[in-house]
């Protein structure tokens, strides 16, 4: 550099005529005079500023020790001054606030590794069928009803019995809903034409006639339901024993069932009542919102009025938690309140929310088959447990 200012370097120069400022930093990284550091250099210096570019070598660079911060591990670097660019962590201007990468996950468990997944899908879809699920000593016959709409209950009852079928239980799942719901996430046909429980209350058709063979899910049965139920409701007001068709149906089926899991349509007419009245324990799908906890309490009284009426035995057994969201503190009100108002029947498994769950059924499957190791197959695992579990501790106490 000449004391004129003027480079030799004809990369910065450009030509002779044309005067270049001392404080001009060519786009090449690093750019640097023959002799030594660069012209932004020296004016850094001269300024006192350290927040400029740090120039690398062979080994760690030089810098100055109260304002910058390296990293506490730092392999010497080679620079090749046509090609490389520094490297992020070096440096680095320190601040009051601990560094943190953007990289660095904020909770593990929200993605879980691989190898826990896969423990979890091999638990759950139990391919050598050596872990079972305790068996009651007498079928255990659960109505899952609620009068909302979309809290779970179709849900719940096929992936439940989709769990205890899978370890060693032998299930049948009755769908009482005229939607066809759960015909439809265990991938069985339940088109017009098709035997369904229509036949079985209103034409008294025998229930093994009616019941299919899920399909890749070993001891697992299902009662389809088409859109002729839709009629059912009008129809049975004629009938005598109205209440009682779908005991009957039940009861004459030659075969053996630890559980018959009834879906109930989100209304509380005659079709409900028909598995109120079948039904030794009822099964509550709860929705974490205010709307669920809402209209609890008809059906609470509606169950009250089949229980002294219809059928003496017939006993809330199980509250299951669904769609619960722990981002919000609604959910965990509403959790809070429904174990204070019931207590023990509460299942320890939560449901949450998980795209796994709502994906399933358009694929035929339930979330069990469909995603293992996801959240929701895991959450309804647990929930398929703690229900055999407790039948087989108080099993007097629900099928005397």
């Amino acid at each position: 550099m000449h004391d004129d200012g003027r480079y030799d370097d004809p990369r910065v120069n450009g030509s002779a005529s044309d005067p270049v400022s001392r404080e001009t930093e060519h786009p090449r990284w690093p750019h640097e005079a023959p002799g030594g550091r660069s012209a932004a250099e020296r004016v850094a210096a001269a300024r006192g500023n350290a927040a400029v570019p740090v120039r690398f070598e062979a080994a760690v660079p030089q810098q100055p020790a109260p304002a910058v911060v390296p990293d506490a591990v730092a392999p010497p670097v080679t620079v090749d001054d046509t090609t490389a660019s520094p490297p992020a962590s070096y440096g680095r201007v320190a601040t009051d606030d601990a560094y943190v990468s953007r990289e660095t996950p904020t909770r593990e468990e929200d993605d879980p590794p691989l190898a826990m997944e896969a423990m979890r899908a091999v638990q759950i879809l139990n391919p050598s069928g050596e872990v079972t699920m305790p068996r009651p000593e007498r079928t255990r016959v659960m109505c899952v009803a609620n009068q909302k709409g979309g809290v779970g209950k179709t849900t719940t009852t096929v992936n439940l019995a989709v769990a205890l079928a899978l370890h060693g239980n032998r299930v049948l799942v009755v769908d009482l809903d005229p939607q066809g719901n759960a015909s439809t996430g265990l991938n069985v046909p339940h088109h017009t034409g098709v035997p369904d429980v229509y036949d079985c209350l209103i034409n008294s058709m025998p229930l093994e006639e009616v019941a299919q063979a899920v399909e890749g899910i070993p001891n697992l049965w299902c009662v389809p339901a088409t859109i002729d139920l839709a009629g059912a409701e009008i129809e049975l007001v004629s009938v005598v024993a109205r209440e009682s068709r779908l005991t009957r149906a039940i009861a004459g089926y030659p075969g053996h069932f630890d559980y018959v899991f009834i879906d109930c349509p989100p209304s509380l007419g005659l079709l409900t009542v028909n598995a109120l009245v079948a039904a030794q324990e009822v099964l509550i799908p709860i929705q974490c919102e205010y709307y669920a906890l809402e209209g609890l309490n008809q059906l609470i009284n509606n169950i009250n009025l089949v229980r002294q009426h219809l059928n003496p035995k017939l006993e809330v057994s199980t509250i299951l938690l669904t769609m619960y969201d722990r981002r919000t503190r609604l959910a965990d009100a509403v959790e809070q309140d429904v174990r204070n108002h019931f207590g023990d029947k509460v299942l320890q498994a939560v449901i949450p929310r998980n795209v796994r769950v709502s994906e399933a059924p358009s694929y035929g499957q339930s979330v069990m088959t469909y995603d293992p190791g996801s959240r929701g197959a895991t959450s309804y695992f647990e929930a398929a447990q703690e229900i055999a579990e407790r039948g087989v501790k108080e099993p007097v106490g629900r099928n005397a």
